[in-house]
Order: structure tokens, then C-alpha cells, then sequence
């Protein structure tokens, strides 16, 4: 009778064990293939440019949230658009990444178990063309059957990231881009 209620304790442990290991493993979400989107309304032309290669990761027990892009991943429609982007603006051979590091500032106030769509606040630093400037955005994350969807659309100045904009375009490049994140993150694999 002893050695079974020891099997039985050992087989509880055992079973509890791997029930914390899959809930920690449930608290890091994560994505290869979440996109950036860009977008510049200048009074003579409009720019817009898609990266569909970012990388985010999300720690739903701590709210820290994460990405990084490559800026030649952004795709426009006219290759010159992109070349001059790459080359004058963003100078992606110098700075070849973009990057922000910050938490859900309302994390609590997420149930990540629960399907829904949640508001959420996120602050941190952006990091451009080789400058850092602490951002806060607005967005919404939907958590659907295990997975979040992350959603946000702000503001950014040029100048604040030193990227400078040329005389000759001043009209076609707008001094503020709208920057929107779509990214669909699965539980990370450990």
C-alpha cells in the first residue's frame, strides 16, 4: 500500500510538473511573418511600403513586447521607391534594422486564456536609422483558439530618427509616417 501511494504521489508531481511546463511555455507568444506597413501623404505623392518578415515575440505574464524588422524587407510598389528608400532615406547598409523593445502597459487587464479582443496600451523605445525615441501606441490584441493578433497604428516624425528629406522631394515625402503593425502570434515552442 506504501509503494502505491508513493507511485501515486510521484505520478502527481510528475503530472503537475509537466502542466507548469506547458503553461510556462504558453506565456511566450511569437511570430516570423508579422508585417509592417508604412505610409507618407505628401501633397504630391503618397508612399507606401510593406514588410511582411517581422519578428515579435510576446510575454503574456510579463507584458514585455518585442520586434525587429529588416528595412530592406519593406516592399513598395515602384523599385525606385524602394532603392531610394533603402539608400537615401533609411540607409539600410548602414542601419540595416528597425527594432522596439517595450511592455502592455494595462498587461493585467488582458486575459490571454480567454477568446476576445482586448485594448492595449504599448511603451518602449523605437529604435531607426541608428536613434531610439520612446513611443507609446494604442492598439488591440484578439486572442482567438491559442493564438493573438496584435493591431496598432501610430505616428512618427522623420526628424525624430534623423531621417532628413531632401529639397528637391520636400513635396513627395511627408515629414510624418503612419506606421501600422499586424502581427499574429502562435505560442512559442520550447
Amino acid at each position: 500500500m506504501k509503494g502505491r501511494v508513493s507511485r501515486m504521489v510521484l505520478l502527481m508531481v510528475l503530472v503537475l510538473l509537466q502542466v507548469s511546463l506547458i503553461a510556462k511555455a504558453q506565456d511566450k507568444y511569437f511570430t516570423k511573418s508579422g508585417t509592417i506597413s508604412f505610409y507618407s501623404d505628401a501633397p504630391m505623392e503618397k508612399i507606401e511600403a510593406i514588410n511582411r518578415s517581422t519578428s515579435a515575440v510576446l510575454d503574456t505574464k510579463t507584458g514585455n513586447f518585442q520586434f525587429v524588422l529588416l528595412m530592406k524587407g519593406f516592399e513598395f510598389k515602384k523599385a525606385l521607391m524602394q532603392e531610394h528608400f533603402n539608400e537615401n532615406y533609411v540607409e539600410s547598409e548602414k542601419f540595416p534594422k528597425a527594432s522596439f523593445k517595450g511592455t502592455v502597459t494595462n498587461n493585467s487587464a488582458i486575459t490571454y486564456s480567454k477568446d476576445g479582443t482586448y485594448e492595449a496600451v504599448v511603451k518602449g523605445k523605437l529604435s531607426i536609422h541608428g536613434q531610439e525615441k520612446e513611443v507609446t501606441a494604442k492598439g488591440s490584441f484578439t486572442v482567438k483558439e491559442g493564438k493573438i493578433n496584435t493591431a496598432s497604428t501610430f505616428t512618427i516624425k522623420l526628424s525624430d530618427y534623423q531621417i532628413s528629406i531632401p529639397a528637391l522631394v520636400k513635396d513627395k515625402v511627408a515629414e510624418q509616417v503612419r506606421i501600422t503593425v499586424n502581427c499574429s502570434l502562435a505560442p512559442l515552442k520550447q
